[in-house]
Parts: C-alpha cells; sequence; structure tokens
C-alpha cells in the first residue's frame, strides 16, 4: 500500500498470535461497517478527494533497493495503490499481478501502466480474500499494507503461501513512535488490529528464511512526511 497515515509497524510493537481471531469470532461478532465492503468505501472516498494522483508516481525506494538486482519473474504486488511499483516492476521484466481493494485506486492504475506502456494485470479485491494460486509468485511485495487482522490468520496464511519455492516475501512498514500509534487510536484506527512485521514473521518462521528483519532509514521519502524509517521484512522461501 502506498503511503499512509495508519499503517502498523516496529519491532517494538508486538502483538501474540494468540490476539488473532479465530474463523468463528470472526463471523459471528464482526462489525460489518468494518468488513472488507466498508473499507473498499473508505478507500474509495480517500481517493476521490483528489481529481488527479495521490502519490508521487514513483515507486517505493526499499522496492527498488532489494529487488533492483533480483531475475524477473512473476510478481504480486499487494495493496498497488496508483500503479507505481507495478508498473516499475513490469518495466524491468516482471508479470505483474497488481491489486488494490479501491477500485478508484485500481482504475488509475491500470490508467497510469497504458500510459506506460506496462502490462500489468490489476485485480480490484482484498488480497486476503481473493484466491489466487499457491506458489505461483517469484516475489510478493507488500508496500506499507494494511491488512485487517479481522480477516483471520488463516488468510494471511494463504496469501503467504502464494509465493513459490526460492521466491520472495518483501514487507515494509512505516517504523511509527507510541506518539503517532496513540493518535491514530485518537482517529479510531488502532494499530493492533492490522497485521505488523511482528506477525509476518511468526508465520514465515517455518517454511521461509528470513534474510533481513531490521529498521532502516526510509529510501527517498516523500517531502514533509513523518516517516523517516522503514521496518523491513524479507523473507525467502524454502
Amino acid at each position: 500500500m502506498p503511503e499512509i497515515g495508519w499503517n502498523t509497524s516496529s519491532t517494538d510493537q508486538a502483538v501474540r498470535r494468540s490476539s488473532w481471531p479465530t474463523v468463528r469470532t470472526m463471523h459471528e461478532e464482526r462489525d460489518q461497517r468494518s468488513g472488507p465492503a466498508a473499507q473498499a468505501a473508505e478507500w474509495d472516498a480517500r481517493y476521490s478527494e483528489r481529481d488527479g494522483a495521490m502519490w508521487s508516481g514513483r515507486p517505493n525506494g526499499r522496492l527498488v533497493a532489494e529487488v533492483a538486482e533480483l531475475i524477473p519473474g512473476a510478481a504480486l504486488d499487494v495493496g498497488c495503490g496508483e500503479g507505481a511499483d507495478a508498473i516499475w516492476l513490469a518495466r524491468r521484466g516482471w508479470t505483474v499481478t497488481a491489486i488494490d481493494i479501491s477500485d478508484v485506486a485500481v482504475g488509475r492504475a491500470r490508467e497510469a501502466a497504458e500510459r506506460a506502456g506496462a502490462a500489468v494485470e490489476c485485480v480490484c479485491g482484498n488480497a486476503l480474500l481473493t484466491p489466487f494460486p499457491a506458489r505461483s509468485f517469484d516475489l510478493v511485495s507488500m508496500q506499507y499494507p494494511a491488512l485487517p487482522k479481522a480477516a483471520g490468520e488463516a488468510a494471511v496464511r494463504a496469501l503467504l503461501d502464494t509465493v513459490r519455492p526460492g521466491g520472495l516475501l518483501l514487507a515494509v512498514y512505516h517504523d511509527l513512535d507510541d506518539e503517532h500509534r496513540e493518535h491514530m487510536k485518537s482517529r479510531g484506527v488502532d494499530p493492533a488490529d492490522y497485521v505488523d512485521v511482528d506477525d509476518l514473521a511468526a508465520l514465515v518462521s517455518h517454511d521461509f528464511t528470513i534474510e533481513l528483519r531490521a529498521t532502516e532509514p526510509r529510501i527517498d521519502p516523500p517531502p514533509d512526511t513523518p516517516h523517516i524509517a522503514d521496518v523491513v521484512l524479507r523473507a525467502r522461501r524454502l
């Protein structure tokens, strides 16, 4: 997902796997107002606040740094936004599937890809509910993702299972301090409700080799952003 102000991150924020909702709890107690349809409407409204692009059109710097030297294959861009990362990957020879929950964002991504002459398969949908084939991608990129825990651990595992043996998972989060987390909570968004780097690290511990898990300076951040550090998880499937 592109730069957003309410993504969860930080290696010092450990949310234990016991906090994951069970499937039964999800279906019985989840407020429909916070379900996938509501999330899609929220993101559509956010993107529609501007007539033009919301983001810079440049690929995320951490993606460029981590992927530039890889041999191109099949890539899944989770939370593709307006398509900058997907277009960059396609131009470098990757076969790219880009997914976002916002129809507005996906429409802009398609248009941007067409203008750039980049072949990108754009999908409007929830990445945790879309049944991509298992072991079908050489790269799964999650740039500042906002994946609700309410979808359940099995849904996150299914998304991770799309990485082929030898393939790479690259997840990048904002390194949020306590003040920013409290600010997010004051706006009705609790970072603990979203899958963070600790959750992903726990889920990949048996099937992947974690090559990098660290807080790094953000590469080429937008002007005036408070997010100047990234929490990076790079893991290779066994």
